[in-house]
């Protein structure tokens, strides 16, 4: 099945947001290790994330032929879409890394991934008239306690008032994102690399100032290995994965977008088992068990045209 309006074919938009999450999921722990490995903080390792990004995908679409829309976009319409996804990324990814920060990696995901698909159900239903469906919502609600299993269960996190409202801002700003992103994709004129280049370029103008202001040049008795964790954050789960996130996210319904993205805490939980070498629990492999099926029988339901939606007026 393929999306009418961007031509790229639903199947494949759920393969790139698969990716997305599983890159996602190693962004928060590299995070960590940067915090270990020097004194940058949230808004500097963001500014640093985008502006690397941002070159790299610059390099990326130097190296391939410039497809032109066969109709082109208003001016107007394209600065206003630069602006307010890339003001919804930086308070997505912005937010997130504070929270890590202030209450760490296990209570800033389960909150900002947990209040996620909540507020994207929510905000679809009334914005986009998708509608879930009751084997979307016994989805949802399978994945949400799985991530809560997975990370809460059995752990020692501390939770800090003030770690979970950065938290619950970042998911505000992944749902406006998430959201925009997928109506643009109804109305028509998304292109994936110009959404992701313009995002970047406004998100790091917009946290510039900031980073400036909280120290833009870390501190670090290792700067091989902190350079080689920001490269990898703005290669991996940034350049290739928002790349990759934009494309997909047009195409598939917004709920079923925030259910696959808790692919992030479950590659978290696998790479702390394989690379980190802590012990496989049992509300460790019930709450992975529990996200996978939620996230493969929203897959599944989507593929065959599932989530029919109500007709909303669209804008051109």
């Amino acid at each position: 099945m393929s999306n009418a309006v961007s031509g790229l074919p639903v199947g494949r938009g759920l393969l790139y947001l698969i990716i997305t999450g599983a890159a996602w999921g190693t962004a928060g722990a590299a995070a960590s290790l940067v915090y270990r490995a020097s004194d940058m903080g949230a808004f500097g390792l963001s500014f640093w994330r985008c502006a690397i990004g941002l070159v790299l995908l610059l390099a990326g679409r130097m190296l391939r032929p410039r497809i032109r829309p066969a109709v082109a976009e208003p001016l107007r319409r394209r600065v206003a879409k630069a602006v307010t996804t890339g003001l919804g990324l930086a308070v997505f990814q912005t937010s997130y890394f504070a929270a890590v920060g202030v209450t760490g990696l296990a209570v800033a995901t389960v909150v900002t991934l947990g209040a996620g698909p909540v507020l994207i159900a929510l905000g679809a239903r009334l914005v986009l008239g998708e509608r879930l469906g009751r084997g979307g919502v016994l989805a949802v609600a399978g994945a949400l306690a799985g991530l809560v299993v997975l990370t809460l269960g059995g752990s020692q996190a501390s939770v800090r008032p003030a770690g979970v409202f950065l938290a619950l801002v970042s998911a505000a700003g992944y749902c406006v994102m998430t959201l925009l992103t997928r109506r643009w994709g109804r109305d028509g004129g998304v292109d994936a690399s110009d959404t992701t280049l313009w995002a970047f370029a406004v998100t790091g103008l917009a946290v510039l100032p900031l980073a400036v202001h909280e120290g833009l040049l870390p501190h670090t008795a290792h700067p091989a290995r902190l350079l080689w964790l920001v490269v990898y954050i703005a290669a991996v789960p940034t350049a290739l994965a928002y790349a990759l996130y934009f494309a997909g996210a047009a195409v598939v319904r917004s709920a079923t977008v925030s259910v696959i993205m808790l692919l992030e805490p479950v590659t978290a939980a696998v790479l702390a088992v394989a690379l980190l070498g802590e012990h496989l629990t049992a509300a460790t492999l019930t709450g992975t068990l529990l996200m996978l099926g939620a996230v493969g029988g929203l897959a599944v339901d989507e593929a065959r045209g599932g989530g029919r939606r109500d007709p909303v007026p669209t804008t051109s």
